[in-house]
């Protein structure tokens, strides 16, 4: 079986490890555990392609420990098990390393097993995932462990492998590959910091390119084609999915309509229009709230309207409200009154309502002073009286406070004028 280019060019020292200097530059604590050939239970935590495989393998190397891979979306304990009872054999003396992939697939229970074995000291534990393993990981096994965070590796980091890459395929079929200017930012750029999609790109690019004079010619128009989908990293149910319309809300109600639109074309792109609408109504109604009301009519037209269509004429209808909602100026009066109302409500606070709002229409012959007594506000001038409307117990209570935007503050003032 020919041995995919991924492998062939995957690193053999810790120098050729494209991008996590964070963890693996001189000095750091990372590349100290390689150096030392001493390996704790570690946990390797980020997206996939940014190497966690890769030092996993150089870490077993170092030690001179047999390393073996399951991956825990089909592996299950009897694979584990099966592991163990290798124990003792020439190819175990030392110890094993188990790199377990994608752990959060592991239930509580399996994990909890797994644990015995890391204990009783019979396997060393690299386990990777690209969920937060502070959620998805058995406690116990955390507090075992040492986690490092895998950052998305930058463009210019991957240029050298893609650089590389080319060069094997060459080398492999005895032909020269002219790759044109730009070819080569364009594949790393559109992996979306994944190496091994970069190199899955150059593989195609070679395989599908022209062959011209004598060489393989690398056109930025053909690479461009082959990974202009590739750029994004997006799974509904990842950490991904959540940071990305965090991003989204946050840029609207940080009124940056530059970055909103980025987070909106990220959502559009994975094709999650029921997440750009939802959290758009939500920033709309949230963050601009009271400073600009008639807005909430507005984007509630632009989602229907965007829903109506689908994608990609969606976009259009959204892009309008998103910067709509990011230019408007901002309140959270209502929101945070509201919020106020229902911690009391939580809290058990209220009594009983006045008797001038219950939905009273006769009094029994004991009550000694029938009637409801309640004053009809459009009797009165300006449509106002003055009267008791929370219950006794939080009658001075003070949910709502104008805005200091124009629309409240306008309110603000007829209100101060009529009351007082």
């Amino acid at each position: 079986m020919a041995t995919p280019l991924a492998e062939k060019i995957r690193p053999q020292s810790i120098d050729e490890i494209v991008g996590q200097r964070h963890l693996l530059a001189e000095g750091k604590a990372l590349r100290r555990i390689i150096e030392s050939g001493e390996i704790p239970n570690l946990i390797f935590y980020g997206p996939s392609g940014v190497g966690k495989t890769t030092v996993a393998n150089m870490l077993a190397a170092r030690c001179g420990k047999k390393l073996y891979r399951l991956n825990a979306t089909t592996a299950s304990i009897s694979d584990i098990k099966e592991i163990i009872s290798g124990l003792g054999g020439i190819e175990s003396v030392g110890g094993v390393v188990l790199y377990l992939d994608e752990i959060q697939y592991f239930n509580k229970k399996q994990q909890q097993i797994l644990l015995e074995y890391i204990e009783r000291g019979d396997i060393t534990l690299i386990a990777s995932t690209t969920e937060n393993p502070y959620f998805y990981v058995y406690g116990a096994i955390l507090s075992r462990s040492t986690v490092f965070e895998f950052k998305t590796i930058t463009a210019e980091e991957i240029i050298p492998a893609v650089r590389r890459a080319f060069g094997i395929i060459g080398e492999n079929r005895g032909i020269n590959i002219n790759i044109e200017p730009e070819a080569e930012r364009i594949i790393a750029m559109g992996c979306g910091g994944d190496v091994r999609k970069a190199i899955n790109a150059v593989e195609l690019c070679a395989l599908t390119a022209e062959e011209r004079d004598g060489e393989i010619v690398v056109t930025a128009e053909l690479c461009r084609e082959l990974s202009q989908k590739s750029a994004m990293r997006y799974d509904r149910e990842g950490d991904e999915h959540y940071d990305i319309i965090s991003a989204y809300q946050k840029s609207m109600r940080g009124s940056d309509p530059d970055a909103a639109l980025h987070y909106l074309a990220r959502l559009l792109e994975a094709g999650d229009l029921p997440s750009a609408c939802r959290r758009l109504l939500v920033c709309a109604n949230e963050d601009v709230g009271l400073a600009y009301p008639s807005i909430i009519p507005i984007v509630k037209a632009a989602v229907d309207t965007a829903l109506q269509l689908g994608l990609p004429e969606g976009r259009i209808p959204l892009a309008n409200a998103v910067v709509l909602v990011a230019t408007a100026p901002k309140s959270t009066s209502a929101y945070n009154g509201i919020n106020a109302a229902i911690a009391d409500v939580a809290a058990g606070k209220g009594g009983e309502i006045p008797r001038t709002l219950k939905n009273k229409h006769f009094d029994g012959a004991d009550n000694k002073n029938p009637g409801q007594f309640y004053k009809y506000p459009h009797d009165f001038p300006h449509h106002y009286v003055k009267q008791q409307y929370l219950p006794d117990e939080l009658k001075s209570r003070k949910y709502y406070n104008y805005g200091d935007n124009k629309t409240e503050q306008k309110f603000k003032e007829y209100w101060d004028k009529i009351k007082n």
